[in-house]
């Protein structure tokens, strides 16, 4: 039986991880057993990163949710409580967008919650 040899298979994985590491600097972009390793850390923290991204957003829109609210004489909890009794079912992220483009709107909502506080 003849012996298989790994060579192609090798070089199409070490270009698979190159062509990954475009961008990086120094041995990292063009040297496979410095790119690996640089390479196999930046796909964990882009995982991590993604993650992190809707944390990030959900805090931003609580804050601007917060700050609105306070405007028109409300706390955040106070104000997501009177929704939740009134039986408004609105996400944050709209919430936020109601605050920052429709302070009408966001007005009104307030004065709903109010009645059910």
């Amino acid at each position: 039986m003849a012996r298989v040899k790994k060579g192609v298979n090798a070089h199409k994985r070490h270009k698979k991880i190159l062509k990954q590491a475009k961008g990086f600097y120094g041995r990292r972009k063009n040297t496979f057993s410095a790119a690996n390793p640089a390479v196999m850390r930046s796909l964990r923290s882009a995982y991590v990163g993604r993650k992190n991204k809707k944390r990030e957003y959900r805090r931003l829109w609580i804050a601007r949710i917060n700050a609105a609210s306070r405007a028109n004489g409300l706390s955040y909890s106070k104000l997501m409580n009177g929704l939740k009794k009134a039986g408004i079912e609105i996400n944050r992220k709209m919430l936020s967008e109601m605050a920052i483009y429709d302070a009408a709107g966001f007005a009104q909502l307030c004065d709903t919650a109010k009645k059910y506080c």
